[in-house]
């Protein structure tokens, strides 16, 4: 069989490569009214384009790229987290307490229902079992890390192809995520009236982007500022995690950061002046991390990977984008509160419910550019997505494996 030749790109080019995506999917959306009116990111369309053009250039046989990102882009998504705590401020964290609640039984109730829905589908197509559960909440809602970690438990089991069929699955939501959220957000906003006829779109941008509603634009101390504060969150969020470590508490990491950003918005708010310009940088900050950590992820990916998935897991999988939908539409969006904040946090649960948490804050992003900010939104979807599913899931996951293993007679 003929090798391909391996072209290693380093972490600065990918970080090169991974703006020029976005700048080009921000032309596309400027050329291509459509993917502005179904709210795609310019992150998910560049980025997308450029996996595509990877996809060709392997099965050319001309090259296959492989990227060193994952350290840099640690590092954003950890600012990104930071610059969400930092968005909490004691009204919203009193707020949305209630919906965290909610919204944390409805993350555990996808998660079983996704596995039970890929147990019983596979059963229809006389999948194991255990290859089944690949395509349920492991890298639905878990996304590619709990497909690595959970695989290997599938493959001890006698399932040999668990791992490939985890990542593809894991690669497959990734990409289904980022191109349903925005649509279903505009659908839900649509159908049901919530968009705000007294916001267009430049006042929107002037919100999301930073300005002032007064027209004052931010400074350059207070962007200096917002970058040295998100800097002290995540060294804060480092000590936090390796502190929780010694006792046995493994903490992610970007779950630390955002505590640290809440922190760092709890001391502003007791400090005496008006501090919104300097929120606003954080906010920014924090916009600036996320795109580039989406179109990173995106632009790396190998799509080539879903090649090997045959019928009734391409079945599998497109049963759990039909189902997500259903859910955060007729469940998510109703017990949220059925207004404005209920629909973008509806589109957040479809992002990390297919994906990962960056998913829903690209999308639910791409849908706020459109209508109007949700602060509400954007604070409690990375509380739930980004900790509290992460530990329901991984329980709800054991279970099922623990039930696949005994439908194919491992002990």
């Amino acid at each position: 069989m003929e090798e391909i030749r391996i072209l290693k790109i380093s972490m600065f080019e990918t970080l090169m490569l991974a703006v020029l995506a976005i700048y080009f999917g921000d032309y596309l959306r400027k050329k291509i009214p459509l993917l502005v009116k179904y709210c795609l990111p310019a992150s998910v369309v560049g980025g997308t384009i450029f996996a595509i053009v990877s996809l060709v250039l392997y099965y050319a046989k001309i090259v296959q790229l492989e990227f060193d990102y994952k350290s840099i882009n640690q590092l954003f998504y950890c600012i990104f987290f930071a610059a969400s705590g930092a968005a909490a401020s004691m009204a919203l964290l009193k707020k949305g307490g209630k919906l965290v609640v909610i919204f944390a039984i409805l993350a555990a109730v996808l998660a079983a229902c996704q596995n039970a829905l890929a147990l019983a589908i596979g059963h229809l197509f006389d999948v194991n079992p255990l290859i089944s559960m690949m395509t349920g909440s492991i890298p639905m809602t878990g996304g590619h890390g709990n497909a690595a970690a959970f695989a290997p438990i599938a493959v001890d089991a006698g399932a040999s192809a668990a791992m490939e069929v985890a990542i593809a699955a894991a690669t497959f939501g990734l990409i289904s995520g980022c191109i349903v959220g925005g649509p279903l957000g505009n659908f839900i906003i649509k159908r049901h009236r919530l968009e705000d006829p007294l916001l267009d779109g430049k006042e929107v941008e002037a919100e999301i982007s930073g300005e002032e509603s007064t027209g004052i634009l931010m400074g350059k101390s207070q962007v200096i500022n917002a970058v040295f504060l998100m800097c002290i969150a995540i060294g804060f969020g480092q000590i936090l995690t390796v502190a929780l470590k010694s006792i046995k508490i493994d903490l992610p990491i970007h779950v630390s950061c955002m505590f640290g950003g809440i922190l760092i918005r709890l001391f502003y708010d007791r400090k005496k002046g008006n501090h919104d310009i300097l929120y606003e940088a954080m906010d920014t900050v924090g916009e600036f991390s996320l795109g580039l950590f989406v179109s990173m992820s995106i632009i790396t990916m190998k799509l080539w990977e879903l090649s090997g998935l045959g019928i009734a897991l391409v079945v599998l999988l497109m049963a759990q984008v039909v189902f997500i939908l259903f859910f955060t539409y007729f469940l998510t969006f109703r017990l949220l509160g059925g207004n404005y904040d209920a629909a973008v946090m509806a589109v957040g649960h479809t992002g990390f419910g297919l994906g990962a948490v960056p998913v829903s804050m690209t999308t639910m992003q791409a849908v706020c550019k459109k209508y109007r900010y949700s602060k509400l939104a954007f604070f409690v979807v990375p509380v739930i997505g980004g900790f509290i599913s992460n530990l329901t899931n991984a329980i709800i996951i054991t279970q099922f494996l623990n039930y696949a293993k005994h439908l194919v007679g491992v002990a």
